[in-house]
This record gives structure tokens, sequence and C-alpha cells, in this order.
């Protein structure tokens, strides 16, 4: 808009101009001020490779939130080093700046479908003496690779404690709302 009202501004001098009605006596007026140039500043969009801090807040289809950066610093993350789950990653992909976007991921573009076969019943006296199992505690095993798994006790019983292997939100559709607040 600013860039038409500029040109309608040196339209209506050089009709002044030609009209003769320009400065004292007739004159000509000489411009004093030039018109500004259009922005020359590149949008900024998210692509492979560039390290980006988001702001999101995830709810599941019930509306619960499960997680949201809100109340501290934006997430920051490399697009494109597999460091979030495949749909949200691709979500801020070709976003710019500023811009908001409310994504819905399924499970298989989030933590997976959610697999009976992680879940086993183990007995109890395979527990170290000290740690009383209890439901929703959450146990550390540390796999070959290094990685660490979590694991939540679901069932306890006089002769077996029940532990799901599963990720909290697999099996889950996960909906996002991001704001991309900087690309460094």
């Amino acid at each position: 808009m600013k860039k038409y009202t500029s040109l309608l501004i040196a339209l209506a001098v050089v009709m002044l101009l030609a009209a003769g009605c320009g400065g004292p006596e007739g004159g000509a007026v000489t411009p004093t001020a030039t018109p500004e140039p259009a922005s020359t500043a590149p949008i900024t969009q998210a692509k492979l490779g560039d390290t980006v801090r988001v702001h999101y807040t995830g709810t599941l289809e019930d509306g619960t939130v499960f997680d949201t950066s809100l109340q501290r610093e934006p997430l920051e993350f490399e697009l494109g080093a597999g460091e979030m789950i495949p749909g949200f990653e691709q979500a801020v992909l070709g976003m710019h700046l500023g811009e908001i976007e409310t994504v819905m991921i399924p499970p298989e573009q989030a933590y997976g479908p959610y697999r009976d076969e992680l879940v086993q019943a183990v007995p109890r006296d395979q527990f170290p003496p000290g740690i009383e199992p209890a439901v929703g505690m959450v146990l550390q095993q540390t796999e070959p690779d290094g990685s660490v798994l979590l694991i939540t006790i679901i069932e306890v019983t006089e002769s077996t404690v029940t532990l799901d292997a599963n990720h909290r939100l697999a099996g889950k559709t996960l909906t996002f709302e991001i704001e991309l607040v900087e690309v460094l």
C-alpha cells in the first residue's frame, strides 16, 4: 500500500508541474524528499540445516495440554538432524519468521503406534531390594547403544509387576501450535 501511495504522490507532483502550479510565480517545484524504496529485506524461512527456535503448545485430541514452551525459553533444534519427531520437524520446515501454525500429527509421524509387545509382566522378586514398585513409577534402562529407555509401571500385584516400554504418547494423534521465533 505504501508503494502505491508514493506512486500517487509522484504522479500528483508531475501533474502540478505540467499545469505550471508548482512553486512561487508558477515555477517548478523541487522535491525535497525522495520516495522510500520498497523493502529489500529477505523473508526468513526455515530450511533444512537451519537451527531454529520455536514456541509450541502440544495437546491431545481431548484438548489436554501435554507440553508447552510458553513459560520457558523457546525450543531450539536443527532442522533435518532428527532431533524432533518427524511430523513436528516437517511442520516447521518452510515456516516464515513470526508465523504461527497449528498442525495435527498422526502417531506414525510422532511416537509411533502403541505396541502391545512392549508391555510385559515380570516377577516381583526381580526388583532389587529397597525398590518398592508402584503404579506410575518410571524406571530407566540403558540400552546397548547408550540410549535410555523409559519404562512405566502400569500394574503391581503380589507376584508380578507389569512394565510398559511404550512412549507415553505412543498411539496418540498430537496437535501442536507452533510459532517460529528465530532462525539462527
